[in-house]
């Protein structure tokens, strides 16, 4: 499916079809991992022009973004939210904030420069802040929408970096079982990685860009794995090394909901789907989001239940740190 549209989407909301099919084509670009990457000079072009000119595009105001752990849902709840006749939905949009901050690709889907898993308020500047309004405004402006979401996981590491780009921002933390997460990751790396021009291509990045940095930057850091982290510099395997950026990440958003519980709002991955009309009128409430019968309609049509998936043999030097996240989570492990 071409930017996540499908024929229920065009029938529920024709007009959302276009936005979406902007929002791939002109704004996201596409990562290392896709086809179609021919048309990233394009898109960086475009956003350049925008990010350095002197319009006045639409404000950006109170932006939504959704945090978590890749392959946990992120994607089905920007979709749904998209549906919503308030917001342009952005997935992923790398190249813009690869032009925000150019060593924010972790990934390496458009350069293989230094990268920074983390980034704080200080590494935040009045130009990057006036870039971002820019670009973000042109965007809602094309899309004639109110309200942005955007769907980028790996912010959970940078809060306060994009809170001081949007001091009001809203930020949703979506949670997903550990063993139904990590075997979604290991599945994907399998299915679409793949070797191209000698350099591997999935998950963990370019050549393993990604996996290096988070040991790096994230489990040498994190007192929960100082003691181990020479033998999780060595994990090879998908669903060890997914246990580890589900531990990182889960951790992380915890830590967040009780720094910034004002501005961070948990969705249940397992609620969204077996509850839809009270999670999404909770998180509604809390993005103020206006009331949309299409949109609850669309919702109620698109989220189900997905069956559990059986636990894996985790390693044992990381198993009881999983289990005891799991446990906060408040999932049976």
């Amino acid at each position: 499916m071409i930017a996540q549209i499908n024929p229920n989407y065009i029938k529920t909301r024709p007009m959302k079809a276009l936005t979406r099919l902007i929002s791939y084509a002109l704004f996201e670009g596409r990562p290392i991992t896709t086809k179609g990457r021919w048309i990233n000079p394009l898109v960086f072009s475009l956003l350049k022009t925008i990010s350095t000119n002197n319009r006045k595009y639409k404000p950006v105001e109170k932006p939504i973004f959704i945090l978590g752990t890749g392959r946990s849902g992120t994607t089905i709840l920007g979709i749904v939210l998209s549906m919503h006749r308030e917001v342009g939905y952005l997935n992923e949009p790398k190249a813009i904030w690869h032009l925000i901050h150019p060593h924010e690709d972790i990934i390496g889907n458009y350069s293989q420069s230094d990268a920074k898993y983390r980034l704080t308020a200080e590494n935040a500047t009045d130009e990057m802040r006036q870039h971002a309004l820019q670009m973000f405004g042109a965007y809602l402006a094309t899309t004639r929408s109110e309200r942005l979401v955007d769907k980028y996981p790996e912010l959970i590491f940078r809060v306060d970096f994009v809170r001081t780009l949007f001091p009001d921002a809203r930020f949703i933390f979506l949670v997903r079982n550990g063993w139904d997460t990590c075997h979604s990751i290991a599945n994907w790396s399998k299915r679409l990685g793949g070797e191209v021009n000698s350099e591997k291509h999935d998950w963990w990045g370019v050549n393993d860009r990604k996996w290096r940095l988070l040991v790096e930057q994230l489990v040498k850091t994190d007192p929960l794995f100082s003691e181990i982290v020479d033998e999780i510099k060595q994990f090879a395997r998908h669903l060890d090394r997914a246990a580890v950026e589900w531990i990182l990440t889960m951790q992380e958003g915890l830590r967040l909901m009780q720094a910034s519980s004002d501005c961070i709002h948990l969705v249940r991955f397992e609620d969204l789907t077996l509850n839809p009309d009270e999670t999404l009128a909770a998180l509604c409430d809390f993005c103020e989001l206006s009331v949309d019968s299409k949109f609850s309609e669309y919702a109620r049509q698109t989220l189900h239940p997905v069956p559990a998936r059986k636990p894996f043999d985790i390693h044992p030097k990381i198993a009881s740190i999983f289990h005891d996240t799991m446990g906060k989570l408040r999932y049976n492990s």
